[in-house]
């Protein structure tokens, strides 16, 4: 058997932990790759909407294994915090897997990422502040603690070392901090990851996939914020691209299968950073009411825009895109006119090429398509479709050389289309 991968094709909050869910009955694993409490995975069903940040999003489903990989970095606060809210919905946390390799975030890497973000001023990169850059540059500094490390009799004595080393470089920033009371919680924390089954997942992994289990690897935030391929710098700490599934779980290339890349209908940004196609106009407020384009982690407004195609193809090329779920096309039906940005103006000349230099100044070139206006959000067969939407998703698919398979039309499991 191979390896699926599902992650975000352009800068996050695409939609990755509905369809997650809604395709979670084919697989019996599904394990998380890479990122950390900054991602926020919405599910939705029985009209209650779910919030997830590190654990998995097969995990409301019974007998399904869920595995956090060791390219993931874990803060026990919010895990535990997680962990409570899931019991009171009696979920199941037999099948729960922790990677012994995996990061743990320290209360002072959160303090860390605080200081480091207030003295950049008007450069800010628009961290969600949770310790998670910080985190990645001790694991990538070779001075990290990992999940397996709470095992070791010499566990304070390593928090206590790399803490007061953080110490030393808030000194630095003269930042104020404050660390007993997050301390103690950290503390209760751990207790609970403890309770937990932490393993060697790269030999667990490999092991399901050798034995026929069909394999679903899951990304957080987006291609577009890859540490390498995003709009540097402003981006994550991880590879959020399909390659981070290899790293992020211990599983070779030539084990992974179909790469499935989820596109909103439009575009969305939070933070910092270029956003080409972004709206600062009525149109594009209206994209973020209509849409509740509202972060899922921090609550912050989304900047909100057009369909960016050369970002997109982008993403397919550098993902070995197989096919395309389109999410939120829910969200243009009251649009008189739709636009999608086919190529940049730079200095005058026309490209489909992203720019290495995030500061230059891109004029995005659209094409224009007549809207829907019609509610899609009780369609349940492709069929029903307006015709609009149809040219919309084959233009979409000329473009970018890959099918859409998948079209969603709400945020509930039920108001999904499978159109192959």
């Amino acid at each position: 058997m191979k390896l699926d991968v599902l992650l975000g094709l352009q800068w996050g909050d695409e939609g990755k932990g509905k369809i997650v869910d809604v395709l979670t009955p084919k697989y019996d694993v599904i394990a998380r790759f890479q990122g950390g409490p900054n991602a926020g995975h919405s599910l939705e069903f029985n009209e209650i909407k779910h919030v997830l940040h590190t654990i998995p999003s097969g995990i409301f489903h019974p007998k399904k294994i869920n595995i956090i990989g060791n390219g993931v970095v874990i803060d026990p606060v919010v895990f535990k915090k997680e962990i409570e809210e899931l019991k009171a919905l009696k979920v199941d946390f037999s099948n729960l897997f922790i990677s012994k390799k995996a990061h743990l975030i320290l209360p002072s890497h959160r303090l860390l990422d605080a200081a480091s973000e207030a003295s950049k001023g008007v450069s800010k990169i628009g961290s969600t502040l949770r310790g998670i850059g910080p985190t990645y540059m001790d694991k990538t500094g070779r001075n990290g603690i990992r999940v397996g490390d709470i095992f070791s009799p010499d566990f304070k004595e390593k928090y206590s070392f790399l803490t007061n080393k953080h110490i030393d470089i808030l000194k630095q920033y003269n930042f104020d901090y404050e660390l007993t009371s997050k301390e103690a919680e950290w503390f209760e924390g751990i207790e609970v990851i403890r309770s937990f089954q932490v393993v060697d997942s790269e030999y667990l992994m490999n092991k399901y996939i050798q034995e026929g289990k069909t394999t679903l690897a899951e990304g957080a935030q987006g291609t577009m914020l890859d540490i390498d391929f995003g709009s540097y710098p402003f981006v994550t700490s991880s590879n959020t691209i399909c390659a981070g599934a290899c790293t992020g779980l211990g599983v070779a290339p030539n084990r992974i299968g179909e790469v499935m890349g989820i596109v909103k209908a439009y575009c969305t940004r939070v933070g910092s950073g270029p956003f080409p196609t972004e709206l600062n106009d009525a149109t594009g407020e209206n994209l973020r009411k209509i849409g509740h384009e509202f972060g899922a982690t921090t609550g912050r407004p989304r900047r909100c825009g057009w369909l960016d195609i050369p970002a997109l193809r982008y993403s397919v090329i550098i993902n070995g895109v197989s096919q395309i779920i389109l999410t939120k096309s829910d969200i243009l039906s009251e649009f008189d006119t739709i636009k999608v940005c086919t190529h940049y103006k730079i200095d005058g000349k026309i490209t489909d090429q992203l720019p290495f230099d995030v500061n230059v100044e891109i004029e995005p070139v659209y094409r224009e398509f007549k809207g829907w206006k019609k509610d899609i959000t009780e369609v349940t067969r492709l069929e029903e479709l307006p015709v609009e939407l149809m040219e919309y998703i084959r233009f979409i698919e000329e473009e970018v050389k890959v099918p859409v398979t998948i079209i969603s039309v709400g945020p509930n499991r039920k108001q999904t289309i499978f159109k192959k």
